[in-house]
């Protein structure tokens, strides 16, 4: 049996201007993550599009259901993601006290923190269908990176998960580490925006009143809101936390979720208030010209449809699901 883990990360651990750095891994069997691949490279070209999945250039909705859809596939899948966050600062403060510098601290976690997130998704693969109980062979795939280079990762990181096979009388073996461009690889640009959605909630960006927070926001709440999502989310989305001590402390991303989802709601309501308010007044207005009234800019013109279809009863995420669910 093949095991596939994709890596990337968020923010650079001696990027002081920043109070945390992310680091995340997705992984699943090559036959279900190569499933899902043909499903989402289906979503893009239904949706006439070939730019990569990007959070952080999500910028307007242009692209929302290639994105909406994208998520919603994914998260109804077999599949596991782990995000590390680590406290820059207090990294820093661990590595004075043993005399070494942000650059030296930044090499001996591009090691460490791999590792862990590598070991946690497959210290356990009892959710595999493996009734023979075959070797579970492990491909690992991190997004292509210069400083990982530098440090042979890719050779450290097989050997330390090796070793802790071997030590713990673990079922897997990992063959080979590989870096990859994630311009070519669709389950590193998966990882990308779940992590970018998971920053996204925990430093409570969508507080911000921009137009990008806003298209960001509501393509986050409208995936969570389809089906059982949220609950699929919390289940098969786990986050960790580095706090200076050896064991990871486990975060409860409903914690992060209650709040959104007030925020959202509360939002959502007074601005569909004020949508109706016009079509009472004009009901042959034009969506156009409703936009302008709104003062959306075109960046946000399927928030708007979104509620149009909600005000009028068809479901506020009628026109972004796939024929076929």
């Amino acid at each position: 049996m093949n095991y596939l883990i994709y890596f990337d990360e968020s923010n650079k651990i001696d990027q002081f201007n920043k109070e945390f750095s992310y680091y995340g891994a997705y992984s699943g069997t090559d036959k279900s993550l190569a499933m899902i691949v043909n499903k989402i490279r289906k979503i893009f070209k239904a949706a006439n599009s070939t730019s990569e999945l990007h959070f952080r250039e999500y910028k307007k909705d242009l692209h929302l259901k290639k994105y909406f859809q994208t998520l919603h596939t994914v998260i109804n899948e077999n599949i596991r993601i782990n995000i590390l966050i680590v406290n820059n600062e207090d990294a820093l403060t661990s590595a004075t006290k043993i005399g070494l510098n942000a650059s030296e601290l930044r090499n001996l976690f591009y090691i460490k923190i791999p590792e862990r997130l590598f070991y946690g998704l497959t210290r356990d693969l009892s959710h595999l269908d493996n009734q023979t109980n075959e070797l579970v062979e492990v491909k690992i795939k991190i997004d292509r990176n210069d400083e990982y280079d530098k440090l042979f990762l890719n050779d450290k990181i097989i050997e330390q998960m090796n070793a802790h096979s071997a030590y713990r009388n673990k079922n897997y073996r990992v063959n080979k580490v590989i870096s990859q461009d994630s311009s070519k690889s669709i389950p590193l640009q998966i990882i990308d925006t779940f992590i970018g959605i998971v920053v996204f909630l925990l430093e409570e960006s969508y507080l911000e009143d921009t137009d990008r927070t806003i298209v960001k926001s509501d393509l986050i709440y409208r995936f969570l809101m389809e089906n059982a999502n949220i609950k699929r989310f919390q289940e098969q989305v786990r986050l960790f936390k580095w706090t200076g001590n050896e064991e990871l402390t486990r975060i409860n991303i409903a914690e992060y979720l209650s709040p959104f989802m007030v925020y959202k709601i509360n939002y959502d309501i007074s601005e569909i208030v004020k949508v109706q308010e016009i079509l009472t007044m004009e009901p042959t207005i034009t969506t156009k010209e409703l936009r302008i009234k709104m003062k959306y800019p075109n960046t946000r013109l399927r928030q708007l449809l979104g509620y149009k279809d909600q005000l009028s009863g068809i479901g506020r995420n009628t026109f972004l699901k796939s024929k076929e669910w």
